[in-house]
């Protein structure tokens, strides 16, 4: 059974956050430690996260 475009715009949407993703770690060698810490406190504080998100998608079936 084919993809919904729903289902394909999601996974597309899941492709700009990893791209984003690899341009953070791409940063993370020009940063201090204290923005390093600042910037990983703020990703750990960030709600839905990608943990939310597969829990959700798992518990729907």
């Amino acid at each position: 059974m084919p993809l919904s475009g729903e289902a394909i715009r999601l996974m597309n949407y899941i492709d700009d956050v990893s791209v984003t993703l690899r341009r953070v770690l791409a940063a993370v060698p020009t940063l201090t430690a204290e923005d390093r810490a600042r910037v990983a406190e703020h990703l750990q504080q960030a709600k839905p996260n990608a943990e939310d998100v597969a829990t959700a998608l798992n518990s729907a079936k």
